[in-house]
């Protein structure tokens, strides 16, 4: 898949409707041969919480059952980048 002409480096994520099985992974996809980044997870209210990657808000999940998110949730995923020349 042909990356847009706007692309940019670095962690990625999305908004991840949760609807409370305990199995749940979130993947956060950063670039190949980058230091997997630091993740880290804040409480915004209630049953909100943001998954950051580098201090970047790369999630918000919204659970109103279940568990709390943990690091252990995350999924870290390399990805190759074709750079242009």
């Amino acid at each position: 898949m042909p990356l847009p002409a706007d692309w940019s480096t670095g962690p990625e994520g999305a908004l991840i409707p949760d609807d409370g099985t305990a199995e749940d992974k979130i993947a956060v996809v950063y670039d190949k041969g980058e230091a997997p980044p630091t993740i880290t997870i804040t409480d915004v209210s209630g049953s909100v919480q943001t998954v950051h990657a580098n201090g970047i808000a790369v999630a918000i999940v919204a659970c109103a059952d279940g568990p709390r998110l943990t690091v252990d949730d995350v999924l870290l995923v390399e990805r190759f980048v074709s750079r242009p020349a």
